[in-house]
């Protein structure tokens, strides 16, 4: 959101340096290799049943009302307004009401919700973060999904806005970070809008980031609509290279979405399917290394779709970073391993483009160290058996040749 929140607390965003493994494809082959350098280090679904609240040993919940964003909502405590429904989702409940006990800087509070952080249980640098959700609609509400560094002295810590959506605007999402010099209303960041004036409210949606030492990555259901690096910042201080925390809340009002009117009707919910987080232990992701020692390459460090994927001599930037998704796909540079045209065919080249959770884009990891497409049943391939920098990965059928081999992470 778009200032200092008021008890802050620690959730992890971590990267996935490796292939998620799954069942094994090709020819003799046998279990998944062990992942454990790529593993889902924060994950909770909101299994239990109707009514109770949220997993004491993840998540804690903040009390009070919020000063700086004149907000006028008061976010209570247990499971007033945050509470499982026993169908595998967490529903924080924003309602119009104002007993006298709920004091906000204004006087007393008209609304209650609730906010959500992980402070002190859990924390990383880096990773792949998203939820799945399902935002309220109406004027007034400010449904979030974001991070703040730690330890917390806002704007310096750094704040990273994985999702926020103001009810004026249903068809649209933001993601912002705000830092030193560029807070507040100055924070740099774009949104993302949904087609034929389809409604985020209406059904459930996947919002996430992927977080490198240089570069932070936004995708909605997959599809990047942002990318920001430290070139973004004009000079100013990139400071998203310590531990942050995620927060889940639902805000009633305040400077940037405006009061409820006539038109909202309460109660309204922000409703949350799961919370993942995908870490490792090297900053950014992990390299896949092949023939001849080299890696697998973004060319020219380009997040131009289209652009070729390569064998390259191993050196480190995030053209080289790659992350495993949960849905099997393998990005760099915020975006996916693509089978060139939706092709199956041996001789079909891979390059980087946008997610789009296609059946081009999804591989697995065997135990013989074959990376396969699983559409294709083919494997990742260098092309010619030739380790030159610059040689084109493409998919072949299977053979067990060292062209082939990969080591991930």
């Amino acid at each position: 959101m778009a200032s200092p929140r008021l008890l802050r607390t620690c959730l992890v965003a971590a990267l996935s340096a490796v292939l998620v493994a799954s069942a094994a494809i090709g020819p003799a082959q046998a279990e998944p290799p062990d992942v454990s350098a790529a593993a889902v280090t924060f994950s909770d679904s909101f299994d239990g049943p109707a009514g109770a609240a949220v997993d004491s040993s993840k998540w804690q919940i903040e009390t009070g009302d919020n000063v700086n964003n004149h907000e006028r909502q008061y976010y209570t405590s247990g499971n007033k307004n945050a509470a499982l429904d026993g169908q595998g989702h967490l529903v924080i409940t924003a309602r119009r009401e104002n007993p006298a006990n709920y004091q906000c800087w204004y006087g007393t509070c008209q609304y209650t919700s609730a906010r959500l952080n992980t402070s002190g249980k859990f924390t990383a640098q880096y990773g792949h973060v998203e939820a799945r959700m399902k935002v309220p609609r109406g004027q007034g509400m400010w449904p979030a999904f974001w991070m703040l560094g730690t330890p917390v002295n806002w704007p310096d810590s750094g704040e990273i806005d994985i999702m926020e959506n103001v009810g004026f605007e249903p068809s649209t999402v933001h993601g912002t970070i705000h830092g030193p010099g560029y807070s507040g209303s100055g924070g740099i960041g774009a949104g993302y809008s949904l087609p034929n004036g389809q409604a985020f409210a209406d059904a459930f949606h996947t919002f996430a980031i992927d977080w490198a030492p240089d570069s932070i990555t936004w995708s909605v259901d997959g599809n990047v609509y942002q990318r920001r690096t430290p070139a973004d910042l004009g000079g100013r201080q990139w400071v998203f290279n310590k531990p942050f925390f995620l927060i889940l809340n639902l805000a009633v009002g305040g400077y940037w979405p405006g009061d409820p009117n006539g038109s909202t009707v309460f109660p309204q919910q922000l409703v949350v399917d799961n919370v993942s987080v995908t870490t490792s232990d090297s900053a950014g992701g992990g390299a896949i290394r092949g023939l001849g020692g080299k890696c697998v390459d973004v060319a020219g460090a380009s997040s131009a779709n289209g652009t070729p994927v390569q064998l390259y001599d191993c050196n480190g930037s995030g053209a080289q970073q790659w992350t495993a998704g949960s849905d099997g796909t393998l990005r760099a540079l915020g975006k996916c391993l693509d089978a060139t045209g939706n092709g199956t065919a041996n001789g079909t080249t891979v390059q980087l483009w946008d997610c789009s959770g296609g059946p081009n884009q999804r591989w697995t990891v065997t135990a013989a160290r074959d990376i396969v497409n699983p559409q294709a049943d083919k494997c990742l391939d260098v092309t010619g058996n030739n380790s030159a920098n610059g040689t084109r990965l493409q998919i072949w059928t299977c053979s067990g040749g060292a062209n082939q081999k990969w080591t991930v992470g």
